[in-house]
């Protein structure tokens, strides 16, 4: 048995350590790169994108050393509860059935999602144009829930994929009908680029709070309330001082944020 003086101070090492990681000085940001332009690669295999520059924003307001992890969609929550990263900056919706598993910070911007087909398809976007029909999502995506949820219902057949570009490659070879994708996503990553040009927006935009929430928000772990107190101090401190309003006009020409 070791003495209680040497007990005593691993406990206090042990304390120690634990304080001083939570003093936050480095913040791991977990994303995936393949949703533009929120998050991607450049031609040299640099990541980019408005996620990626709103992290950096949030890192610098809080003094914190930015670090990132590229993981997988269908795997990123079940990596950030695993210690692989601290946060999640990456266009995830808040949503109630995400709370159950993490923490959210407030919103940092609000876009809809719409559905993408061809423009001979013949499809005007309610559920009903839908039976039948083949409709690709993003794993684990609030697309994929509305999806399920509701054109499903209506007889159509939902195909998750593991990215987004994905779907749209299955999109262009004529394996699915439409997709449902995050606005921003469809226009920058698809409609305007060269195979593209066959296909549209159809049909409303979707946004229906019980299944895409408020917002995008930050993912933390439930046990780190105090990480996620500080980046809500540092999302209202970034749009006080500008900083957030001359990222989004990189990349957008309208007000990301929403109301």
């Amino acid at each position: 048995m070791k003495p209680l003086s040497a007990i005593a101070l691993l406990v206090a090492a042990a304390l120690a350590g634990a304080a001083q990681a939570k003093e936050w000085k480095t913040i791991r940001i977990g994303l995936e790169a393949a949703y533009k332009p929120f998050t991607y690669k450049t031609p040299d295999g640099q990541l980019a994108g408005f996620d990626v520059d709103i992290a950096r924003a949030l890192c610098g307001q809080l003094a914190a050393q930015c670090s990132f992890v590229e993981q997988d969609w269908d795997g990123i929550i079940t990596g950030l509860n695993a210690n692989k990263f601290d946060a999640i900056v990456s266009s995830m919706d808040i949503t109630e059935q995400r709370r159950r598993a993490v923490d959210f910070t407030d919103k940092y911007y609000k876009v809809p999602s719409r559905l993408i087909a061809g423009n001979a398809a013949g499809l005007d976007g309610s559920p009903g144009s839908l039976k039948g029909r083949r409709i690709g999502v993003l794993r684990g995506s609030s697309e994929e829930r509305y999806a399920r949820g509701v054109y499903a219902k209506a007889g159509a057949t939902v195909s998750a994929y593991g990215s987004q570009n994905d779907a749209f490659l299955d999109l262009k070879a004529g394996r699915l009908d439409a997709t449902l994708v995050n606005t921003v996503v469809g226009q920058n990553d698809f409609l305007k680029l060269a195979e593209g040009r066959a296909f549209r927006f159809v049909g409303p935009q979707v946004d229906d709070i019980a299944y895409f929430g408020p917002g995008a928000g930050i993912a933390v772990r439930k046990s780190d309330p105090e990480l996620r107190d500080r980046l809500n101090e540092a999302i209202r401190a970034i749009r006080a001082n500008g900083s957030y309003q001359a990222i989004a006009r990189k990349y957008f020409d309208f007000d990301i944020y929403g109301k």
